[in-house]
């Protein structure tokens, strides 16, 4: 029977069909997206946000949602005491610009600008302001502050697009200022945001994320080193963007501790993925009294798609906290916020936020603080623009900022 049963399989193997052309061509992924993503997307039901957990008893929801933020973001870093130097002093236009040192955590020892207004009287209102993205690494802080004198024929390095005769990457190097001053032409209409906000009588602090300007890569800024960085990062329990948030909330501390600030009006703000930590920061930080997200907010379905930029990694990785999506999606996070003062500003031409989701998203947001009676206190806006922060959007960030934060 046995002999039979081996003879009559082998057969059957030998006349199966072959498998056709289409079956020997297909695939599971198409670009960097798995074909099931929409399948996927189904799955996740976002059980914490305050539709589906907080309209019966919004302060647990509030304090379920901060907890599992916090818990996804996690470990934070090791606290140590900031031991904070002034490195060197610049006096402008109603208020001085300091360079300054602090221990930023037990990891990391930083640099940072630190506004000072010169005229009116402390304690003053304080914005922990966010730089962004960019894909452009060379720099941080100094997209935000305009460099010290003493800083401005510093040399900065970063691969290029130019290719050398054996097409590698040429390492490009530029003096500061002109690649800050492209910078701030590109993205803030010309205006170092920093320097305005302190000139308005606010101290501002501005300091550079891991990856950026004197945190970045000894060996030149690289586009391609972010997701290495990320995956390093995690394979030592940490997150990248845990890494950021939690820092984040350390400028916060110090800030604090600082006898010009008054510590019950801090705000925050930020454009682009500047925003995204914003608005993170105002939702995980009990001492962020108001906050403004420019040019980032959306839904998670809005955005993974087969078309997104999201969808391309690379610079997504900076803002991936690790499993926080199995419990709330993106608007759910940032109303946690509430009933925080919040503003935000998206682009109708923003080719990086699908307006579809920005709607969705801002809808979301305004059932929260509406159910706190606050709805006044949520700003959100569309300008007829793209990807940018202009002076009109400034001008009206700082009105929002002297009614919340201005006795």
């Amino acid at each position: 029977m046995i002999g039979r049963f081996v003879i009559t399989l082998a057969l059957s193997l030998c006349t199966a069909p072959l498998m056709n052309a289409q079956e020997a061509e297909s695939y599971g992924v198409e670009k960097a997206m798995p074909l099931s993503y929409q399948k996927i997307k189904a799955t996740l039901s976002y059980p914490l946000s305050w539709e589906k957990s907080g309209r019966e008893n919004f302060d647990h929801w509030k304090e379920q949602g901060v907890k599992k933020l916090l818990e996804c973001l996690s470990p934070a870093p090791p606290i140590v005491p900031f031991n904070l130097k002034v490195l060197e002093t610049e006096q402008r236009n109603g208020y001085s610009v300091e360079k300054i040192a602090f221990n930023i955590s037990a990891f990391d020892r930083t640099s940072a600008y630190l506004l000072i207004p010169t005229i009116g009287k402390a304690p003053y209102p304080a914005i922990v302001l966010m730089h962004d993205h960019g894909a452009k690494f060379s720099i941080g802080k100094e997209k935000m502050v305009r460099p010290l004198k003493s800083e401005e024929k510093r040399i900065i390095s970063e691969y290029g697009k130019k290719l050398s005769p054996n097409g590698k990457p040429q390492l490009e190097q530029t003096p500061l200022i002109e690649a800050t001053d492209q910078w701030v032409k590109a993205c803030y209409d010309g205006t170092y945001v920093g320097d305005y906000f302190a000139s308005k009588g606010y101290i501002v602090l501005v300091t550079d994320a891991l990856l950026w300007g004197e945190r970045g890569r000894k060996d030149g800024s690289d586009y391609n080193a972010q997701e290495a960085l990320a995956c390093n990062l995690q394979q030592m329990g940490y997150s990248w963007c845990g890494i950021m948030t939690f820092d984040d909330i350390s400028s916060v501390n110090l800030l604090k501790g600082l006898p010009q600030v008054d510590k019950d009006r801090i705000g925050t703000l930020g454009f682009s993925m500047g925003a995204h930590r914003a608005w993170m920061l105002s939702s995980a930080c009990k001492d962020i009294k108001a906050g403004a997200a420019i040019c980032w907010m959306n839904t998670t379905d809005s955005l993974m798609t087969m078309t997104n930029n999201q969808n391309k990694g690379g610079s997504a990785w900076s803002m991936l906290v690790p499993g926080l999506v199995n419990y709330m999606d993106y608007p759910d996070v940032a109303a946690l916020a509430c009933p925080k003062p919040m503003l935000f500003f998206n682009g109708l031409k923003d080719k990086l936020f699908p307006v579809g989701g920005v709607k969705d998203a801002y809808q979301t947001m305004h059932k929260v603080w509406k159910s706190r009676g606050a709805d006044d206190r949520l700003i959100t806006k569309f300008f007829d623009g793209p990807h940018f922060f202009s002076k009109p959007m400034q001008e009206e960030v700082l009105l929002f900022f002297d009614k919340y934060l201005k006795k």
